[in-house]
């Protein structure tokens, strides 16, 4: 896992047993570094009002020829507040400042679109949707994991303690670091959760969607695609 690069100029620090007496101001009487990070589910809901073709628009990027009918969509946000107490020391020409980090990741509400052209309650409308509940399960899954993952790189980062750096920096450079470091970090993760949901949609997957229900979901399709031809 590839890491931000720390952007903050840190000073060389003694050991605990030989702290400078600005060392013990910033450790003893800032407090320590906190991340705290959350993450929220805003729910979702499910559209039956996009014929197919529209789906397939909606999707954009498939193979020639195919046609969707259903979609999971949503989109992933991260948002990061930085705050943190400082302390400067003339004698040095250096300030320290105890970060405090508050992470949410989150994502709009999720959309299940589902043809209209499949009526609730028929074989082919249940088979799609259970199709589209698998890609609206990866999602609320995930999002947890990418949690994890972010809480666990954070806190190796800035393991509670001050960072230091040139007086009137630390704040630039720590907002620096997050912007440039962390919240490509932090975006990159989240976007892992797209490979996941590709593997879903297989050639064998689409296949099978096709031949269900004795036939019912092409019944329904092929109608509107000579209607869409002429």
């Amino acid at each position: 896992m590839k890491l931000p690069v720390a952007l903050l100029l840190l000073c060389v620090l003694a050991p605990a047993s030989a702290r400078t007496a600005f060392q013990a101001r910033c450790e003893d009487t800032i407090g320590q570094s906190v991340s705290v990070m959350s993450s929220k589910q805003n729910g979702h809901r499910v559209d039956n009002s996009y014929s197919f073709h529209g789906l397939s628009s909606m999707k954009g990027d498939r193979a020639p020829g195919s046609y969707v009918l259903g979609l999971t969509r949503t989109e992933s946000r991260v948002a990061v507040k930085v705050e943190g107490r400082m302390l400067s020391d003339p004698a040095t020409g250096y300030e320290c400042i105890a970060p405090r980090l508050e992470v949410n990741l989150f994502y709009l509400p999720i959309v299940v679109y589902v043809g209209r052209e499949f009526a609730p309650g028929t074989c082919a409308y249940r088979e799609i949707l259970a199709h589209e509940m698998r890609h609206l399960n990866i999602y609320l899954d995930f999002l947890p994991r990418a949690e994890k993952v972010v809480s666990e790189a954070l806190a190796r980062r800035f393991e509670g303690k001050p960072l230091y750096a040139p007086a009137g920096q630390a704040r630039n450079l720590l907002q620096r670091e997050i912007n440039s470091g962390w919240m490509p970090f932090i975006k990159g993760e989240m976007a892992k959760v797209e490979r996941l949901q590709a593997a879903i949609d297989t050639p064998l997957e689409y296949a099978r969607l096709g031949k269900v229900c004795a036939g019912e979901v092409q019944s329904l399709i092929r109608p509107a695609k000579r209607q869409r031809t002429t």
